[in-house]
């Protein structure tokens, strides 16, 4: 007659189910006191479970602490949670704490190991786990060599991910994916597609790799046809190619293909939203969020910044004061710099400078980037003195002005006429700051200048630069002259532009505007003419009455 089993406590077969079960760290603390009271502390498949499940890394070590010898499922456990939740230095530091006190790692210990040197591109130490990977017998394990394929590969070192993969004698899809991965790292498209066609088998990350490389070079149009050619899909596969369309400013092919996936996370929404924020279409930006609210998806902070960028760009006092009630109410920590600064970027273009000055002063530690968006706002609302002021104290502060910060201050010196600041915030920047003018930085000088009315020195300035004036330069020399009716300069700087751009209606017009100012009406018709022979045509006027 068999012999049956023996029964176990009715404690035991619940307390998994219940561990399972738990949704917080304090009900996991529940749960582990009754399994002390059951005196189980030390059972190490419950102590294995409690540690799989902890958020707090030092509360799943201490439980590992508790066993007096623990198994090597129990150390790859741990060493998964330190993996996930923890640095490299203290995912390894646990390694070689297992090898020094007796422990027996595995075909599953390595690759965990390993992987974390290739998320942090731990060249030495990779190389020392794969040697001994090597001396336990792992090198005929499929997932220690498919690890190391990829650790090779994160370091860029092909050829010893190619190594790594011939000297596998099983592979699976993983192994094959992770050297197309490799070759894609270091940009050998080719390789990378001579082994992709070559596989057994594919999986979509495979294809995303492939496809992903493809947009990164700005293919797109071979990228498309691996993305239409796809088996199956899935949200990576879309947002990889949303965000390539947005990047080539194709903001109308990545609105279709994002509302043809058939799922999207929050890494979607944020890609089709600073699409429309980078692509000067600020309004769309903020449709596609109020959307996202309806469908209940919670936005992260990185949403948030891109919400803020595009609100500056609409300039709307009422949006701006909305968003910052809802981020003030939404659980996104205001403190971290890069929402902090597009908090105050926004509120200082939006016209609320007393919110943008508050959050300003009380900020722990300003950077340029701050200072910068201060003195913007302050100069997009004509308030140029406090600007300049603002920018003076940046400097005495000891902060360095970028080419950025010195753009926005000729700028501001330019709306208000402050010739002398001007030149010299100009001179500065290239003899204190060593900072060579931009085109930019000559357009802001050349439009200081001519609203100045020293169009000759304006006209000279242009002629020295050493890089070619953009027509932003040109454009604000002929303003100028129509301005001050110069009709000679206004002919030599109107030639100019025609060539740069012989289709802006906008510049034949100026020409025509100032001929008709000095009544010389035989070259107004000489222009007109002009603009009907090469087929330029002037933009319709129009009311709103």
């Amino acid at each position: 007659m068999p012999t049956s089993l023996p029964r176990l406590p009715n404690t035991i077969p619940s307390l998994p189910t219940l561990l399972s079960s738990c949704k917080t760290q304090n009900q996991l603390h529940q749960i582990h006191a009754h399994i002390i009271k059951k005196g189980l502390h030390r059972d190490q498949f419950l102590v294995g479970l409690s540690i799989s499940l902890s958020t707090s890394l030092s509360y799943a070590t201490s439980l590992f602490n508790g066993l007096f010898h623990p198994s090597t499922f129990l150390w790859n456990t741990l060493l998964k949670t330190y993996s996930r939740r923890s640095s490299f230095l203290q995912t390894f530091s646990l390694f070689i704490r297992m090898k020094r006190e007796g422990g027996l790692p595995d075909k599953y210990t390595y690759p965990l190991v390993i992987k974390a040197c290739s998320s942090e591109f731990k060249a030495w130490e990779g190389k020392m786990l794969h040697g001994l990977a090597l001396k336990s017998g792992g090198k005929e394990d499929v997932f220690v060599g498919t690890s190391l394929v990829d650790f090779y590969g994160k370091i860029k070192e092909i050829l010893n991910a190619r190594k790594a993969f011939d000297e596998m004698s099983e592979r699976n899809v993983v192994s094959w994916t992770a050297l197309v991965v490799g070759y894609v790292h270091v940009d050998d498209f080719m390789e990378a597609k001579r082994v992709f066609d070559f596989m057994p088998e594919r999986n979509v990350t495979t294809w995303n790799a492939l496809m992903g490389w493809l947009v990164k070079t700005g293919d797109l149009k071979n990228a498309r046809k691996l993305f239409d050619e796809m088996p199956e899909r899935n949200v990576i596969s879309y947002t990889t190619m949303i965000d390539g369309y947005a990047k080539a400013g194709d903001m109308a092919s990545a609105r279709f293909l994002f509302e043809q996936a058939p799922e999207k996370d929050i890494v979607a929404w944020s890609t089709l939203i600073s699409g429309y924020e980078q692509n000067g279409q600020p309004n769309e930006a903020v449709k596609i969020f109020i959307r996202m609210g309806e469908m209940d998806v919670k936005p992260d902070e990185f949403i948030l910044v891109s919400l803020m960028s595009a609100c500056s760009q609409v300039g709307s006092l009422e949006l701006a004061r909305w968003v910052d009630c809802y981020l003030s109410r939404s659980e996104i920590d205001i403190r971290q710099a890069h929402v902090l600064a597009a908090l105050i970027d926004m509120n200082a273009k939006c016209g609320n400078m007393d919110r943008a000055t508050k959050l300003f002063e009380e900020m722990p530690k300003h950077d340029v980037v701050t200072y910068c968006s201060m003195i913007q706002g302050l100069a997009i609302h004509s308030l140029e003195t406090q600007a300049i002021e603002l920018f003076n104290r940046m400097i005495s502060e000891g902060l360095i002005p970028d080419e950025v910060a010195f753009t926005i201050i000729l700028n501001a010196c330019s709306g208000a006429g402050l010739v002398e600041e001007g030149w010299y915030y100009f001179e500065i920047m290239k003899n204190e700051y060593s900072i060579v003018p931009t085109p930019d930085h000559y357009a802001c000088m050349v439009d200081l200048l001519s609203r100045a009315g020293r169009l000759k020195a304006a006209y000279e300035l242009i002629k020295s630069m050493p890089v070619e004036p953009h027509t932003g330069a040109w454009g604000a020399l002929l303003g100028a002259c129509k301005l001050h009716c110069d009709v000679e300069l206004g002919e030599l700087v109107a030639a100019r532009l025609f060539d740069l751009e012989p289709l802006n209606a906008g510049n034949y017009v100026l020409l025509s505007n100032i001929y008709a100012a000095a009544e010389q009406w035989v070259d107004v018709s000489i222009v007109r003419n002009k603009m009907k022979d090469r087929g330029v045509r002037k933009i319709a006027g129009c009311s709103w009455i």
